[in-house]
């Protein structure tokens, strides 16, 4: 992953249509070293995430940094949903003008099913070892696994095996780009 896993990231974030209007954020804590880090994801209203982003803090500072990170790539947002945690508030009234802001627990379980790849990742690489290399692995993992994972429980059988196909055709053109 260190090697190929951040160009494959790169060339599916360039080759992905534009993120949704609506965004959910979310943030979850992982254990590196004994210390707890906080992992702040963005996803959007396809299910397709935006950023993560690892952080020692998890407090208003860091929410606008997270924030401004999301705006800067992908521009604002209609409708952010979030959980209620007040750190949310004041960045995004600051950052995204008009942006509807909702924050209610139950409107954010899209966010919540995302975390799972991530710990059973966490969990099979036996923990992460650092704040930077879970940041460049999950950052790699996130996109890489948005392809190679569709939503199944929304396809057919047949419409499953040809987005099945489709990734691994955009894989093998990664790959001749990496080896061009």
């Amino acid at each position: 992953m260190n090697r190929f896993g951040h160009h494959f990231a790169d060339c599916i974030r360039r080759d992905r249509p534009g993120a949704a209007e609506k965004w959910h954020l979310d943030e979850v804590v992982i254990p590196i070293c004994g210390r707890k880090y906080w992992l702040w994801r963005a996803i959007d209203a396809s299910g397709d995430v935006l950023d993560i982003f690892v952080q020692p803090q998890r407090n208003a500072k860091a929410a606008r940094r997270f924030l401004a990170r999301l705006i800067n790539r992908f521009g604002e947002a209609r409708v952010i949903i979030t959980d209620k945690l007040r750190s949310y508030f004041k960045p995004i009234q600051d950052l995204a003008l008009g942006a509807d802001h909702r924050a209610h627990k139950g409107l954010n379980n899209r966010i919540e099913g995302s975390h799972r790849p991530t710990r059973i990742r966490e969990k099979l690489m036996g923990r992460f070892t650092s704040p930077g290399q879970s940041q460049r692995f999950l950052a790699a993992h996130d996109q890489i696994n948005t392809i190679f994972r569709p939503r199944r429980y929304r396809l057919s059988t047949i419409s499953y095996l040809h987005a099945r196909t489709d990734a691994f055709d955009l894989w093998n053109t990664y790959a001749t780009e990496i080896a061009a």
